[in-house]
């Protein structure tokens, strides 16, 4: 435990990939064994502490370093149930240091020539550089205007590398018109109904064809999950180019989890070639809730935020992470998952609104089983000023079973269902099924006259044939 930050350590130290200069490995071992007892430092080189009310992020078992994953709580972590999530313990810390809105701002990635270096060095240089005297006579300052510039003009060269310039700013799209049928539609004001089919296990693709026809009459786009509890199936960017041949709107899900900054950038491109313009951006489920052996629960090398960042600048402003002109850019149109019951509203909404500021022009929720729950996330949105800006696909489920109900409540992060809904389906018996589908059918009917749900997401998990009913049924049809 350190002193300043309220959860354990994760790992060790990181060490450098290079030998430095003995000045420099000096530096950064005093460093280490004074910031890993106050902050439980793991000498990433690329400190935030500034950011995140002095909490370090990479206490994140992810390794999340622009907020939350959609599986955060108050009480626990769940990649490691024996401590808290430190995310959370951050929205706290600076919601009592009056300092929320420092948490809007888009930080950057690891830059790992850094990892295991010292940052004080580069802290004094840049002082150096704004003047010392200038710096120094700052700290008494009265001007508190000034004195934030100054401090600003120190520490953000530091935290805001040239090759990303994050800030906190709302950056709408730099472009007239739809980039897809389904950002169109969106567009031109419709209630629009999407679905997710689960890609296949294996490589025939006869009976994902199959599911694409019976769906496709009836939505607007189909998402097609990556990897989603963290098990391999077919991925989706195949699956998305055979809706495209099979003539549907496809939305290409992306999930940090599995995705290094090279290749979420190439992968996009060459998606791009195929015609798949719909993107998700997702952190995705840890390999703690996947199948055996476990995969690597450590650092991931970019977050959802980091990708949506990455993606409307390469769309925007036609520029690669390194800089790198390209003469076409790609066609996108940018979504991000979101979870209203993970965290309480307030704290859910500042995480969206810097997906927003990051280039999220839709969000696709979790699973709903609560519609009051969703009138208070969506009312926390509104105070952003959010709900203007972005559209909300609203996530339904039928339930299979009782037993699928106990599962989602108890095992799937930022998914929970009321009493009620449970006790429904405990006392179906034989009729489970079509009281699944009964309550989807009237959380539809709640959830579609929210005040800035712009749309419905189906999720059947496998069962497509029942799109259809749950649609006509539930008054979606266009």
């Amino acid at each position: 435990m350190s002193l300043f930050t309220p959860v354990r350590r994760w790992q060790p130290s990181f060490y450098p990939f290079k030998r430095e200069k003995i000045s420099r490995r000096l530096l950064a071992k005093t460093e280490r064994i004074v910031k890993g007892p106050l902050f439980g430092c793991r000498m990433c080189g690329n400190c935030l502490l500034q950011e995140t009310a002095f909490i370090c992020p990479m206490e994140c078992p992810k390794g999340l370093r622009n907020g939350p994953c959609g599986g955060s709580t108050p009480e626990k972590c769940y990649v490691d149930e024996t401590r808290k999530c430190v995310w959370y313990e951050i929205f706290r810390r600076s919601a009592k240091m009056g300092r929320e809105e420092k948490l809007l701002e888009v930080l950057p990635p690891m830059d790992w020539d850094k990892a295991g270096t010292e940052t004080w060095g580069e802290v004094v240089r840049q002082i150096r550089k704004v003047g010392t005297w200038k710096f120094t006579g700052s700290l008494f300052s009265r001007d508190k205007a000034k004195k934030k510039e100054v401090w600003e003009s120190v520490f953000r060269p530091v935290r805001q590398p040239e090759w990303w310039n994050g800030d906190s700013d709302y950056h709408p799209p730099a472009y007239e018109g739809a980039m897809t049928e389904l950002e169109r539609q969106l567009k031109e004001g419709k209630f629009v109904v999407t679905t997710e089919i689960t890609p296949p296990l294996g490589a025939d693709t006869g009976k994902l064809k199959e599911n694409i026809e019976i769906v496709k009459p009836y939505v607007a786009a189909i998402n097609f999950t990556d990897n989603s509890s963290a098990s391999p199936r077919m991925s989706s960017m195949a699956c998305c180019k055979t809706a495209r041949d099979l003539g549907a709107e496809p939305v290409l899900q992306v999930a940090a989890r599995d995705t290094t900054r090279s290749g979420l950038q190439s992968g996009i491109v060459g998606a791009n070639e195929m015609g798949i313009r719909n993107v998700l951006c997702i952190s995705g489920d840890s390999a703690r809730i996947g199948p055996s052996p476990m995969g690597d629960l450590q650092i991931l090398d970019v977050d959802s935020i980091h990708m949506l960042w990455i993606l409307r600048r390469m769309r925007d402003e036609a520029i690669y992470l390194d800089g790198r002109k390209m003469k076409s850019p790609p066609r996108l149109f940018l979504g991000a998952g979101t979870s209203p019951f993970a965290a309480e509203p307030e704290l859910q909404a500042i995480r969206e609104q810097k997906k927003l500021n990051a280039g999220a022009q839709y969000f696709q929720t979790n699973i709903i089983f609560d519609p009051d729950g969703l009138e208070r996330w969506l009312g926390a949105l509104d105070k952003r000023e959010i709900l203007g800006k972005a559209y909300i696909l609203a996530g339904i489920s039928p339930l299979k079973s009782y037993r699928m109900a106990r599962y989602l409540h108890d095992e799937v992060p930022g998914i929970s269902i009321p009493e009620k809904i449970m006790a429904r389906m405990e006392k179906a018996g034989d009729a489970e099924l079509e009281t699944g589908i009964t309550i989807a059918l009237e959380l539809i009917d709640s959830v579609k006259r929210k005040t800035g749900v712009s749309g419905i997401h189906l999720m059947t998990f496998g069962r497509e044939d029942i799109t259809k009913r749950l649609i006509i049924e539930g008054g979606l049809e266009n």
